[in-house]
C-alpha cells in the first residue's frame, strides 16, 4: 500500500495503523470497537475518527489495515435466505497457503478465523453454526468470491463514503456458491440454549436484525 493511502490522518490515527504488526492486533481493535447499529456505512477512516463499527465497516477496515501488512485487499460476504437475517461480511487473508479471516460482529461467533482453512468454502463452513439469527435459526446459506478491493483505489474507499457504498452494492451482486441445499436447511437443529446463550455475549441488541426488517449488518 502506498503512503498516500494514509495521508490524510490524523497523527494519532496514523500511529493506529502503523502499529499493526500481525492480523491478530487488527482484530484485537475490531474487538474493541463498540458496534454500530446505525443505518450507515463508515469508512476506515471514520472508524478510526468515530470509534465504532459495524460489519461492513469493520471488514474494510480491516482489509485496509492487512494491505499495510502486504496483504491483498480482500472480502467475502455471506448470506442467509431473504427475510432471514442479515448477510455478514469478512476480511480475509492467507498464510502458509491456507485462509484465515477477520471480522466485526454482534455476534461473539461471527468475529476472526485462524488462517487454517485449505479453502474459502471451510472457512465459510466454520462459521455456519454461530451464523444463527434472534429466532435461533442457523441462517448461512451462501458466500461470495473473494472481491478484490483494489479496483476500487481510484474512488479512494478509504475516505470516501460514497466509495464503502459502491463496494456494498457489489458484494451484492457477486454470484453466491451455496452451502447447504434447501432440503438441508429444512432439516436443521435449532441452536441449543447455552450456544445460543454464547453467541449473544456482548450484543448490542439495537444492532439485532429482526427478520422482515432491514437492519445493519451481523
Amino acid at each position: 500500500m502506498t503512503s498516500t493511502f494514509f495521508q490524510n490522518l490524523n497523527q494519532h490515527h496514523l500511529e493506529i495503523i502503523n502499529s499493526f504488526k500481525h492480523p491478530f492486533e487488527i482484530q484485537a481493535l475490531l474487538d474493541r470497537t463498540p458496534y454500530s447499529p446505525e443505518d450507515r456505512n463508515r469508512t476506515p477512516a471514520e472508524v478510526l475518527q468515530d470509534g465504532l463499527a459495524h460489519c461492513l465497516d469493520g471488514a474494510i477496515f480491516a482489509a485496509a489495515a492487512l494491505r499495510l501488512l502486504g496483504f491483498p485487499p480482500l472480502l467475502v460476504d455471506m448470506f442467509p435466505d431473504p427475510g432471514m437475517d442479515d448477510d455478514h461480511v469478512l476480511a480475509i487473508f492467507k498464510q502458509n497457503n491456507c485462509f484465515g479471516a477477520l471480522a466485526k460482529s454482534n455476534f461473539s461467533g461471527l468475529r476472526s478465523r485462524e488462517p487454517i482453512y485449505r479453502t474459502i468454502r471451510e472457512l465459510v463452513i466454520s462459521y455456519f453454526d454461530d451464523f444463527f439469527n434472534v429466532d435461533g435459526i442457523k441462517t448461512l446459506r451462501s458466500y461470495t468470491r473473494p472481491l478484490y478491493l483494489q479496483q476500487f483505489d481510484p474512488l479512494n474507499w478509504f475516505y470516501n463514503t460514497q466509495a464503502v457504498d459502491a463496494i456494498e452494492q457489489r458484494l451484492l451482486k457477486l454470484h453466491r456458491f451455496p452451502v447447504i441445499s434447501a432440503e438441508m436447511g429444512a432439516r436443521l437443529w435449532p441452536v441449543d440454549s447455552l450456544s445460543y446463550q454464547a453467541g449473544m455475549l456482548g450484543v448490542n441488541p439495537d444492532g439485532l436484525y429482526k427478520p422482515g426488517k432491514k437492519q445493519p449488518n451481523h
